[in-house]
């Protein structure tokens, strides 16, 4: 018997929206990066993009455990000598907290070609609004994220 793989058109993608108020962080992209690599489907392989659309709703609550929010840093780097700038965490959730969920689910997935397909079909939000109803988004519960 030979071994099921998947093709790309195959593929049926769902739509979630998970609320990300008071739940921490690096539990929330862990999750939100199984769902975008489709690790979840019993059709699961590494080398195909088989996962779902996530909506993060709420980005501006997340929580960050310890005295992370005023110690630690995200970097970026502007490509030149000397371009690399760091931000606290603290500023970072105040004026652009879609992007501190961003970077954590970015680094939980693959590193390649096929990672950043992945990643683009993550929406994060703000606030409590999206623009996604028309893909009938099903909420997602999160599972042991108790603080």
């Amino acid at each position: 018997m030979r071994t099921y793989t998947p093709k790309p058109g195959d593929v049926e993608r769902n739509w979630y929206v998970i609320d990300a108020t008071d739940v921490v962080l690096g539990r929330l992209a862990s999750h939100v990066a199984t769902l975008l690599r489709g690790k979840h489907k019993a059709t699961f392989a590494p080398h195909v993009d088989g996962g779902d659309f996530v909506i993060v709703i709420n980005a501006e609550k997340v929580a960050l455990t310890g005295n992370k929010r005023e110690t630690k840093l995200a970097y970026r780097h502007s490509g030149y000598p000397g371009g690399l700038r760091a931000t606290r965490y603290a500023e970072l959730l105040e004026k652009h907290p879609e992007r501190a969920i961003e970077k954590a689910v970015r680094g939980m997935l693959p590193h390649t070609t096929l990672g950043r397909g992945q990643l683009s079909k993550l929406k994060v939000y703000r606030g409590a609004e999206h623009p996604h109803a028309a893909q009938q988004p099903k909420p997602f519960e999160l599972t042991q994220v108790a603080q």
